[in-house]
């Protein structure tokens, strides 16, 4: 019999943000004070699953995430740059009508093409890349489980991957709440279920979180 191998792919937490800049792989963005509680809450979840590996995109969103799960098991944080956030041309500015970004004609023709898409990082990188590090983590942790922590537009294009579906979407219908778990179990290299949960839900915000995933 294969071994089962889980590979958790886990949004950061909330971000102190509070003049909703659409951050994307910009440094100095850390977690708010709930987004820390939302990890604790998250590792508290995991306490008594069999992780034995832990990475982290880079950004400081994400490390702040992955380090209460990582010291209730005794591990480090790995990073992988694969795990980043998708390339963006809006990176850095207010992204909206009204005073936001769209309001200038120079940023449009950004927005012509949503298949690809037209205003960053093509889909189907997104998803090879952030799968290559599954791959890494199922071999790093077989028979165990492993938590990959990333960002909410490369979780969900590689869940739309995973299950076959067109990898263009709505992004204000992806299922991937702040600290959300997507699941990914393996018998052996094979792909056997795929499983969402949201162990911060508690915590989760009113609004739909979709800027600066």
């Amino acid at each position: 019999m294969s071994p089962r191998t889980v590979v958790h792919l886990l949004r950061h937490g909330e971000v102190h943000n509070p003049h909703g800049i659409l951050y994307g792989r910009l440094p100095g963005y850390h977690l708010s004070e709930r987004g820390r509680r939302m990890a604790e809450l998250v590792a508290q979840h995991l306490a008594g699953h069999d992780v034995t590996r832990v990475i982290a995109s880079p950004l400081e969103r994400a490390r702040e995430t992955a380090e209460p799960i990582a010291r209730a098991h005794g591990l480090d944080v790995g990073t992988d740059e694969r795990l980043l956030e998708a390339g963006n041309h809006f990176e850095g500015l207010a992204f909206g009508v009204g005073d936001g970004s769209l309001r200038h004609p120079a940023h449009w023709p950004k927005l012509v093409n949503p298949f690809r898409p037209s205003w960053g990082e093509p889909y189907e990188e997104i998803a090879a890349r952030v799968l290559a590090v599954v791959a890494r983590a199922r071999e790093e942790a077989r028979g165990h489980e492993a938590v990959l922590v990333s960002h909410q537009s490369p979780v969900w294009i590689t869940r739309r991957k995973v299950e076959g579906k067109r990898l263009w979407h709505n992004p204000r219908r992806r299922e991937c709440s702040l600290a959300s778990l997507t699941s990914l179990s393996f018998d052996g290299d094979r792909l056997v279920s795929l499983d969402y949960s949201e162990p911060a839900a508690s915590l989760l915000p009113g609004a739909n979180q979709v800027a600066g995933a």
